[in-house]
């Protein structure tokens, strides 16, 4: 029996969470995508896991740029993107005691400069806004950045995916890449799904970033999956918590939000893990629940839903986005870490632009946005 057909392409996108889909909907305006994915739905790993908040303070100056790209894009989505709005206002509070405060002063003198609205506040207004806190725990104070938001994370993962596939991608699902080889200027990618072909492959594989370089005969560059703990509970009976921001711990050692009528809290651990179906641990759960219940009058008797999820870095903690130097035409869109959703609008016009071998567009450089500050060479040669 004969082989089935290869189907060709203009670009190959391995990967379908949100850094792959964002950028197949910005590559889908000029060429051929297919748009492969291991699973039997798109997002089912670190992207449907997400308890994302848009903060232009989260992150290092380079991811913290990227996330600034998206404001207007997330704010200002075309039509029919998504039927109600991607942003919605919540605010975040990093807290801090007494011991603290030099840390929390030090955050406000960093950001000052490019995030508008910072304010230093006192724990009395901590817990004006938040008044399960101890008092010691917020005697340090708190930065408030106000412009922080919810990020409705499915609808915006379903935006970009229904808007490439209305710009011509091809979604394959239940796509599991099995080998890549180059041959005539083209990649030829065999999945458990069928072959595929196309001048340019971009690994856009999260967790499993590293696998499939190897399957390409690429150099690894040790993306490293970090696993994250999160549950929700109930708030005390009669508690308004809808309007609560956002609260992070300075030292990041725990953080929690209002999450549909409940709260959502995680440890904010970087467990290091091999990519697979994340499943929070006992251990990490019970930690949580005692770093919280020491922090605040919170009684956490039930907990109704615990996940984890990967977030993967490679050692400097900032995005990769580009050609490899030894492998032609193979493209690397890794290493998104804690920062993927919110910055998926900047790095995705970012890496469509590098894919096109165009270079940064001057609004990413406006920003102090540079090719080699996400350049796989740098990991690379490091």
């Amino acid at each position: 029996m004969a082989a089935p057909e290869s189907q060709s392409g203009d670009f190959i996108v391995v990967g379908a969470g949100i850094a792959g889909a964002s950028l197949a909907y910005e590559l889908a305006q000029h060429g051929r995508v297919l748009l492969l994915e291991r699973e039997s739905q798109p997002g089912y790993h670190t992207t449907g896991r997400s308890a994302a908040l848009y903060s232009e303070t989260y992150g290092n100056a380079t991811m913290r740029a990227l996330t600034r790209a998206g404001r207007t894009f997330f704010l200002n989505p075309p039509n029919g993107f998504a039927a109600a709005p991607i942003l919605t206002p919540r605010g975040t509070l990093v807290v801090g005691n007494a011991a603290q405060r030099e840390a929390l002063e030090r955050s406000l003198a960093e950001m000052a400069g490019s995030v508008p609205g910072l304010e230093l506040w006192s724990g009395a207004q901590v817990r004006a806004r938040v008044p399960v806190y101890l008092p010691e725990q917020v005697a340090g104070g708190a930065v408030w950045e106000p412009h922080a938001m919810d990020i409705d994370v499915h609808a915006l993962h379903q935006g970009y995916l229904r808007g490439a596939r209305a710009r011509g991608c091809a979604l394959h699902c239940n796509a599991d890449v099995q080998s890549l080889a180059h041959t005539a200027g083209r990649w030829r990618v065999g999945t458990s799904a069928g072959e595929f072909n196309a001048p340019v492959v971009v690994n856009a594989a999260g967790a499993w970033a590293d696998d499939v370089a190897r399957l390409a005969g690429a150099r690894p560059l040790g993306v490293q999956p970090l696993r994250r703990t999160v549950i929700t509970f109930d708030a005390p009976s009669g508690l308004a918590i809808h309007d609560w921001p956002a609260v992070i711990d300075v030292d990041e050692t725990y953080y929690f939000k209002p999450d549909a009528g409940r709260v959502l809290a995680s440890l904010a651990d970087e467990t290091p893990s091999d990519p697979c179906d994340a499943q929070p641990d006992e251990y990490d759960i019970a930690l949580l629940v005692d770093r919280v219940s020491r922090a605040t009058t919170f009684e956490i008797r039930k907990i109704h839903s615990k996940w984890a999820g990967l977030r993967s870095f490679v050692a400097d903690r900032t995005l990769v986005a580009g050609y490899d130097p030894r492998i032609e035409g193979f493209f690397w869109l890794a290493a998104q870490g804690g920062y993927g959703i919110q910055t998926s609008s900047g790095a995705s016009r970012a890496a469509a632009a590098l894919v096109l071998r165009r270079g940064l567009p001057s609004e990413l450089r406006d920003l102090g946005l540079r090719t080699e500050d996400l350049s796989p060479a740098r990991v690379l040669d490091a």
